[in-house]
């Protein structure tokens, strides 16, 4: 059995997905497709902020795409388990085909991050994949996969991801509904269940996750358990069996190029990327391509934190105001040592970009 917990070296992250190291959200807002959004955290959260001015999420959980985010996979000095688009769906029908393109080619580029994708969107997803994004099937470090969270509209969905010739295929039975009795496992590579958690939470039951754990076992597939949820879900923890479950598909790692490799290879997309956009976009991603330059380093390969212009950016208030204030900054800090570290967690709000 390929079982294999992830202990993948974390960088300084916003997330506290239990299944991820960071997030990274070049489209943000969304709409509801079935049961399983009746309680969507993202459109809570970022609806808090509608109206705010400067804000990431500004426009509340309107969809709209974010150019200036294409790039970031670049700037983060430490291989990382990605998810992409927490906070949207990227085969949303409003997504144009050559945006999506352009976001699985960044993944294919800045390949030392394992990036993992989510959509309910299952349709769109298996004629992508089978058409304009055929050309990121065959990598094991972008694993596509489907939310499932009934047999109506969730069950459904594992068939039109089989349909695909992903390499790497996942289900995130989350929040889990109903009892969704068997399912096919064949050709799936990992399976995440949880309950939901928050305001109006519906309950989940053990006898359904323990037959999702048990058909795991039978089929060998890495079975991941992330919470019970529920209004109070820390207390609720997520023990089964007396035990956490945080199986993950067998991977490695990438080794991560230098800054000079990095900027190199983000200059060749920017240059593709911008042939035929918008001064406003090239603007936006010039500003995410700067950022890819690693601060200032001292001879023991320590940051320095009076010549990181990233820390000295942040304490002058000067924010690029394509990245919506104060988080999206923020989370460029690289904590290096301790000192950048308490800075960061001063100065970070409780947001998500």
């Amino acid at each position: 059995m390929y079982y294999r917990l992830w202990i993948g070296g974390r960088m300084a992250t916003n997330t506290t997905i239990e299944w991820t190291d960071t997030t990274w959200n070049p489209v943000r807002g969304c709409t509801k497709v079935s049961p399983g959004c009746k309680n969507c955290y993202a459109e809570a959260f970022a609806e808090r902020f509608r109206g705010v001015k400067g804000h990431p999420y500004e426009q509340g959980f309107d969809l709209r795409l974010v150019p200036e985010k294409l790039l970031e996979p670049f700037s983060w000095t430490h291989p990382s388990m990605v998810f992409v688009n927490s906070m949207s769906d990227l085969f949303h029908a409003d997504v144009p085909d050559d945006y999506i393109v352009r976001v699985a080619t960044v993944m294919m580029t800045a390949n030392w991050h394992t990036y993992q994708i989510l959509t309910k969107r299952s349709e769109r997803l298996r004629d992508m994949l089978n058409g304009a994004l055929r050309f990121a099937t065959e990598s094991t470090h972008i694993w596509w996969g489907v939310s499932v969270e009934d047999t109506q509209y969730g069950v459904p969905r594992i068939d039109h991801l089989r349909q695909t010739s992903a390499k790497m295929k996942f289900l995130s039975i989350e929040p889990l509904l109903e009892d969704v009795g068997f399912i096919n496992l064949l050709d799936i590579d990992w399976v995440i269940v949880g309950g939901e958690s928050g305001r109006g939470a519906r309950p989940i039951q053990e006898s359904w996750v323990d037959s999702l754990l048990q058909q795991c076992r039978s089929a060998d597939v890495p079975f991941f358990f992330k919470q019970w949820g529920g209004v109070q879900k820390k207390k609720n923890g997520r023990k089964l069996h007396g035990r956490t479950h945080n199986e993950f598909p067998q991977t490695s790692l990438g080794e991560i190029p230098d800054t000079k490799s990095r900027r190199s290879l983000a200059e060749k997309l920017q240059a593709k990327f911008l042939t035929y956009d918008s001064y406003k976009q090239k603007t936006s991603l010039g500003a995410a391509l700067q950022r890819i330059d690693g601060a200032s380093l001292s001879r023991d390969g320590t940051r320095s934190l009076q010549e990181d212009p990233k820390v000295q950016t942040l304490r002058s208030g000067h924010l690029d105001p394509e990245q919506g204030a104060f988080h999206s900054a923020v989370s460029q800090v690289l904590c290096a040592n301790h000192e950048t570290r308490r800075i960061h967690r001063r100065l970070r709000r409780p947001t998500v970009s």
